[in-house]
């Protein structure tokens, strides 16, 4: 199945991040330019395998599944996002040495690569975030409810469902997202998750990452962070996606013209930053037209 799929061969090796193993994926050679693939919320390294498989330049690609994400290790305190900053740092250090990365990451990954190229400047190249423009603004007023609702869910806290089989994951994977073709979604789905001896299938990510924050997201902080980056950046919108009208306070009614309003705002922090879109494209935009994206993120990686 994944020679049917998959048509660069990837590598699997485990890596010693600030003192935890963390799986990475890679594809290429070690002596071509390194690219740094960062996947999103509930997703694992091997997400990014069709975009690489559409790239036409002879990249070496680095997939770290980010902590409690896949193979690597789960932390027993829950998880902490500049702590993604901090994992991302020392895979550089290991794979890149002291050279200027070229990031790539989606939605989460992206997030975590604009906040990085913001307060480490000098490190970052080049930077396209896929789908990843923050979250909604929130007011300081809920804070006591963000709170409590944490604390309810550390007594209680959230599991994962299993499935008959891997089959199933990957029914899943396309009723999530009904772009995904069924030989991709069984392919991920060897990733997503793993067989238990009964038979059954268990995803392999922590489920204390669908704990709520307890913090309140300050777009004041984001926007200090965009307007340090240096590095150019590519934004990257899907035309079908949800996160535009999320970002807008507008999950369900219409928001105007096209819905990218909240997009374009906060893009205008970054002093050297351009948007596209990708059509017929949901979130997954990385799955559902990969071709698409590599055609437009390659050109600007290389430039």
């Amino acid at each position: 199945m994944s020679e049917k799929v998959a048509r660069k061969p990837s590598t699997s090796q485990f890596v010693d991040v600030r003192g935890e193993q963390h799986h990475v994926l890679t594809w290429g050679n070690p002596q071509s330019n390194p690219l740094v693939l960062l996947h999103g919320w509930m997703d694992v390294g091997a997400s990014f395998q069709f975009l690489v498989d559409a790239l036409q330049d002879d990249w070496y690609a680095i997939a770290p599944d980010l902590r409690g994400f896949g193979r690597s290790a789960w932390q027993p305190q829950g998880y902490w996002f500049y702590d993604y900053l901090a994992d991302l740092e020392a895979l550089l250090a290991h794979f890149l040495g002291d050279a200027p990365a070229r990031l790539v990451g989606h939605s989460l990954g992206g997030n975590i690569v604009m906040n990085y190229a913001g307060v480490r400047p000098d490190r970052v190249q080049r930077a396209v975030s896929l789908e990843g423009f923050g979250i909604p603004a929130e007011a300081a007023e809920d804070a006591p409810r963000k709170v409590a609702k944490w604390l309810d869910a550390v007594a209680d806290p959230p599991r994962f469902q299993t499935y008959d089989d891997i089959g199933a994951v990957a029914d899943r994977l396309q009723k999530k997202n009904p772009r995904l073709a069924r030989d991709k979604a069984e392919f991920l789905a060897q990733w997503w998750a793993k067989s238990l001896p009964d038979g059954r299938a268990a995803l392999v990510s922590d489920p204390r990452h669908k704990l709520p924050f307890p913090h309140v997201y300050r777009i004041e902080e984001s926007v200090a962070v965009w307007r340090s980056i240096t590095a150019p950046v590519l934004w990257v919108a899907a035309s079908e996606s949800e996160i535009p009208r999320w970002l807008q306070g507008h999950p369900e009614g219409e928001m105007g013209a096209d819905g990218m309003e909240a997009v374009r705002r906060r893009i205008a922090y970054v002093r050297d930053a351009r948007l596209v879109t990708i059509e017929d494209a949901g979130h997954m935009l990385h799955h559902d037209q990969p071709a698409a994206v590599a055609a437009q993120i390659e050109p600007f990686l290389l430039g």
